[in-house]
């Protein structure tokens, strides 16, 4: 993908999340049942950790009411999302945890340097990656991501599968729309529109960038990236299939 494609579609999500940040944060108040699944089944209660798109704070939420010590670090590139999850985790008691957000954008390469000689037992990235335009890019935060964590080290994302909605199908948009030429794009790359409405509000109308990772393209990156994937599954949405989960672990 030429460097400028890439900076046009992420340019598309910067605006949808200035325009919207605070009508998104709306409806992401709970978790999914997926990550509700890690934190029973994989996540220990105990480490540290960071959350890259840490969103409006219903993860960071979650792990202060569970109790859970060490310390979680959430990133987001949005200041409207992460005054939510400031205001949302300064709710519970975060005793024995030490709880931290820091506005950072995984499109600038320089994005580690917000936790600087640190390094983690865990990566989160939910409902992050498929907001990253093309290879290139997808290989460099995966890196950066495996130079963050310790021997053993987990990273534990999901991705958008939104071929298994009808009604999210449906709102593909036409590239032309955006002004960008459908074959300067990787396969998968879709534009699709947003919709919600706050009470009392009309409703509201975006777009959005996202891209549809499949199994073998997931693999393939772990594969270049030194990872060895451990375990995944599908979760959420009506039918349970709108969200691939999967943990990968640093290959020794």
């Amino acid at each position: 993908m030429k460097p400028q494609t890439a900076a046009r579609l992420i340019e598309i999500n910067r605006r949808f999340y200035r325009a919207f940040g605070d009508a998104f944060a709306h409806t992401r108040r709970r978790i999914q049942p997926g990550i509700r699944r890690l934190l029973q089944e994989i996540i220990p209660t105990s480490g540290d950790w960071l959350d890259l798109g840490c969103g409006s704070g219903a993860l960071a939420a979650e792990w202060a009411r569970q109790g859970r010590r060490g310390s979680y670090t959430g990133l987001d590139f949005s200041p409207e999302l992460l005054s939510n999850a400031r205001q949302t985790a300064a709710d519970f008691s975060t005793s024995g945890l030490a709880l931290r957000f820091a506005q950072a954008d995984l499109t600038d390469p320089d994005w580690p340097a917000l936790v600087a000689g640190q390094t983690f037992d865990g990566v989160l990235a939910f409902a992050v990656f498929h907001h990253l335009p093309g290879s290139d890019l997808h290989r460099r935060v995966l890196n950066q991501v495996r130079g963050l964590l310790r021997p053993g080290g987990l990273f534990i994302h999901s991705e958008w599968q939104f071929q298994h909605s009808p009604k999210l199908w449906s709102r593909r948009l036409p590239w032309e729309q955006a002004g960008i030429i459908p074959t300067e794009l990787d396969p998968g790359d879709t534009l699709l529109d947003w919709r919600h409405a706050l009470p009392g509000q009309a409703e509201q109308v975006g777009t959005r960038y996202v891209h549809l990772f499949s199994r073998e393209e997931l693999g393939a990156l772990a594969q270049e990236t030194g990872f060895t994937i451990l375990d995944e599954f599908e979760s959420d949405g009506q039918g349970g299939r709108l969200g691939l989960y999967q943990v990968w672990q640093v290959s020794v």
